[in-house]
């Protein structure tokens, strides 16, 4: 059975369901508790479980963090919200230098099973504070996973997944998608596995990797190539650590060609990494180099027209495309 939910639904029914299923889960943040949370993904949830179980922070996410790791440690499996994912900087050492860190530390003998909830990305004219999309930061860094679903379906299995995981997770929601995602979620116990990709549409003339609120200007170029006789297979990366790196290669082994796009800038994004590791290692199985279209190297303006000129959109993957099949 499935039923219509929006993104920001499906996450809210995975922390509801999370929690109802095993008592060491709980979520803590900014405004989380009867007010609900900045954006609502926490509604409901104090009401139903009370706050020892839904806890209201101060503004401080090293404060955050560090009590979600020190209650990691004695068992407990927190969910943090970081209100806008721009200020997960604040709780940067915590997350780097000790949640990512401690199992390797401790020679496999203490796991710290967080969830940081993020949420990411522009096209809301949030401007320089809340509008910006790090999750390079950390698929740079060895002990953490870091996941970013662009459909409601994978907003709540990849959660469920995520909270369920012994290791620290960085879980990117867009906020572009909170009430713009909608569609069918499974009712029930249904996880999306961390590590693997969904192939959104297949395709033999080009590879489009891509993932989060990228996704549907992805497919939307893919559909405006099909007219003009080129089909393209898009990949939503879903984890963006770790890689599907199967699901990718087998992909540009069929097609020989490859697009990246990603809403965050273009300077050592995960785009830069892909490519490298793609020229490295299916070398001989291209014929064009691997192409980006990403955010410029720059911030995120308070003007909505400004933001709209930056931001990827379908428009500028179509022109990629072109250049990519013509090579």
């Amino acid at each position: 059975m499935t039923k219509e939910l929006t993104y920001l639904d499906a996450i809210r029914e995975a922390l509801a369901e999370e929690m109802r299923r095993d008592p060491k889960v709980f979520v803590l943040g900014e405004d989380v508790g009867p007010y609900g949370g900045a954006f609502g993904a926490t509604q409901g949830l104090y009401d139903e479980f009370g706050e020892l179980r839904v806890v209201d922070t101060p503004i401080s996410e090293s404060a955050i963090i560090g009590i979600s790791i020190g209650a990691a440690l004695r068992g407990y499996r927190p969910v943090a919200e970081m209100q806008f994912a721009d200020f997960i900087s604040c709780g940067f050492d915590q997350i780097v230098n000790q949640a990512a860190t401690l199992r390797y530390r401790y020679g496999g003998r203490a796991s710290v099973p967080i969830v940081v909830r993020a949420p990411s990305g522009g096209g809301v004219s949030g401007g320089l504070y809340h509008s910006q999309n790090p999750e390079a930061w950390f698929v740079h860094r060895p002990g953490l996973k870091v996941v970013a679903p662009s459909t409601a379906y994978d907003a709540k299995g990849l959660l469920k997944a995520a909270i369920r995981d012994d290791n620290p997770v960085i879980y990117f929601e867009h906020k572009f998608l909170y009430r713009r995602a909608k569609g069918p979620v499974p009712e029930g116990d249904e996880i999306v596995p961390i590590g693997v990709a969904a192939t959104r549409r297949e395709g033999d003339d080009a590879t489009l990797l891509t993932y989060g609120a990228m996704v549907l200007p992805s497919l939307e170029a893919a559909d405006r190539m099909a007219k003009e006789g080129v089909e393209v297979e898009v990949i939503d990366l879903r984890s963006l650590m770790p890689l599907d790196k199967a699901a990718i290669f087998t992909s540009i082994e069929k097609t020989s060609r490859v697009l990246v796009v990603h809403e965050d800038v273009k300077t050592l994004g995960l785009g830069a990494e892909l490519s490298a590791m793609i020229v490295e290692e299916r070398f001989d199985h291209l014929d064009a180099p691997v192409l980006r279209v990403t955010y410029p190297d720059t911030h995120a303006p308070f003007s909505h027209v400004l933001e709209a000129s930056n931001l990827p959109n379908t428009d500028k993957i179509v022109e990629a495309l072109r250049r990519l099949v013509a090579y």
